[in-house]
């Protein structure tokens, strides 16, 4: 697909993303609203965190990439660096100054599955290394993504994520697992890495075959029925509740895979206005190109606003209140971490192993 194309729409949605993922985090830690007290955060929740691990998939296929040893080998070291360092560093600035007794509350965040909230870049990174190793083995078999063989594969990989994922949700199967296993799966957050596998490699297959997607999205009954579904499963993930425990997740993840194509949608067929020529493309691609600096930076900023959660606790939910209550608080937050990571982007070394790479050379006066 085109560069240029990829980088304006693709920049802009993650922007977007973000900040749904700010939001989520000032209703819950700076309001102290719950999923059952917030109106708006039950439904965002749904497509959040699987359209940022589908962006992420999407960017990680490179057509042109030759997977040998050594490619592997240099991209598993960048990832890490990446992925670790960083998301390392930030959970332990946070511990020391956001927490008392650091190191008993830095220690209960490492067993934990989400980290202290630092999960995601942990999660990302195994993410990488699976599809990576995935995409050697398969090179060295002879299978590409383009024959039948890797068609079937994919297929595969993507069909096995989405098991897993299911099997991780049902009581029954969760009980039979052994008390060590399961609690090495938290330690190592394999468990969040289940849950989201799955977008990853959806977003790589949609890359691989965009120009087939991309027809899909065009005809006229696709996103009909895909509203439709979006409907159903949100509908019944929230409100309805019409199956039974250990299948109420069928519907959640319909509405998850459904909402995410929508955003998509949505973001591809306005392109145009999410260019950097206009303000809030403009605006979006700039947080979409600096997620990782606010996601590490933003818990720093959080402020503490009970009061707000009390009042919509004590008065009828309204979405619109409780979207832009969260939504104005989050991009306040969210500028606060932009002037920071820009402050400390004046380090090339800084900026180099606190948020994975240097920002390029300006040109001297």
């Amino acid at each position: 697909m085109n560069n240029k194309e990829r980088l304006q729409w693709l920049d802009a949605m993650r922007g977007f993303t973000m900040i749904l993922v700010v939001m989520y985090h000032v209703a819950h830690v700076s309001f102290g609203m719950t999923d059952k007290l917030s109106s708006c955060q039950p439904f965002l929740v749904l497509f959040r965190m699987p359209l940022f691990f589908f962006v992420s998939g999407f960017l990680a296929y490179k057509a042109g990439m030759q997977w040998t040893g050594k490619t592997l080998g240099m991209l598993t070291l960048k990832k890490m660096k990446v992925q670790i360092i960083p998301a390392a560093i930030f959970l332990c600035v946070f511990t020391a100054l956001c927490r008392k007794n650091f190191l008993d509350t830095l220690w209960a965040s490492l067993q934990g599955p989400t980290k202290g909230g630092y999960w995601f870049t942990w999660v990302l990174l195994h993410m990488f290394l699976i599809y990576y190793v995935c995409c050697y083995v398969a090179r060295r078999l002879g299978v590409t993504g383009q024959d039948w063989k890797g068609r079937a594969l994919l297929a595969l990989s993507l069909l096995t994520a989405i098991t897993l994922y299911a099997l991780s949700y049902m009581p029954p199967v969760m009980k039979q697992l052994d008390p060590t296993f399961k609690s090495f799966l938290d330690w190592s957050s394999l468990i969040q890495t289940v849950h989201y596998m799955q977008y990853f490699l959806l977003g790589n297959i949609v890359h691989r075959y965009w120009q087939q997607t991309q027809r899909l999205m065009d005809t006229q009954w696709f996103f009909v029925l895909v509203l439709a579904l979006a409907f159903v499963g949100t509908g019944d993930s929230l409100v309805w509740h019409n199956l039974k425990f250990m299948w109420r997740n069928l519907p959640l993840t319909v509405a998850s895979y459904t909402l995410l194509m929508i955003v998509v949608m949505f973001f591809r067929h306005y392109k145009d206005a999410f260019t950097r020529e206009h303000r809030i493309g403009s605006a979006l691609q700039y947080i979409g190109t600096r997620t990782l600096d606010i996601y590490l930076l933003h818990f720093l900023f959080l402020p503490t606003l009970p009061m707000v959660g009390q009042w919509f606790n004590h008065h009828r939910h309204n979405f619109v209140l409780d979207f832009t209550s969260s939504f104005l608080m989050a991009l306040v937050v969210i500028a606060f971490c932009l002037l920071t990571s820009n402050i400390i982007r004046v380090n090339p070394i800084l900026s180099e192993w606190l948020f994975g790479k240097k920002d390029p050379p300006r040109p001297s006066l």
